[in-house]
């Protein structure tokens, strides 16, 4: 994981479901090329299209209401967004999207200080989005050291693989 995300600004509404990030009728599409090609088919018909690796996501309230499928984040993830952030997330979203490796940062106000196309930086440790282009910026509490782990490890399952690798105990809960 970047300690600072730079990229392009695609924005959102309030209350982008996860049938609206990957609808329900690709949950048997396992292929992540496959996959890609239909994110947010709905609520952004053109992202798939002219997605590039690291564009960021900003939305607005309840990011990724919904059903609390994973595909919608391992669509992300396979597009190469490089960040998600937005006002407020749905809380299972949430730990998917850093479960898959996705930094995935929750900054009220942030929704109001980006247009789509616009530049953004995030300073993951330091807590601050900015607007590249306007000046304008937020901040956010940094992730606690367990969650900025799983991203800097590449998600879990690659967080789990490097411990049994390395021979850690992984602790039982």
């Amino acid at each position: 994981m970047r300690e600072v995300i730079e990229g392009r600004v695609w924005t959102l509404p309030d209350d982008v479901d996860t049938d609206q990030i990957i609808s329900g009728k690709y949950l048997t599409v396992i292929d992540p090329n496959e996959l890609k090609k239909h994110v947010f088919e709905i609520a952004l018909p053109e992202f798939a299209a002219n997605a590039r690796t690291g564009d960021i996501v900003v939305a607005g309230l309840n990011m990724g209401c919904g059903s609390s499928r994973e595909h919608a984040p391992q669509a992300l993830k396979a597009i190469g967004v490089g960040a998600i952030v937005a006002d407020s997330f749905a809380r299972i979203f949430f730990r998917n999207a850093i479960n898959v490796g996705i930094p995935t940062v929750e900054a009220p106000g942030v929704r109001k200080i980006f247009e789509k196309g616009d530049p953004a930086r995030i300073e993951m440790r330091g807590g601050r989005i900015q607007n590249a282009r306007t000046g304008a910026s937020v901040g956010f509490p940094p992730l606690p050291a367990h969650l900025l782990d799983l991203l800097e490890a590449g998600g879990l399952v690659e967080k789990v693989k490097r411990e049994l690798q390395a021979g850690a105990t992984v602790p039982s809960r």
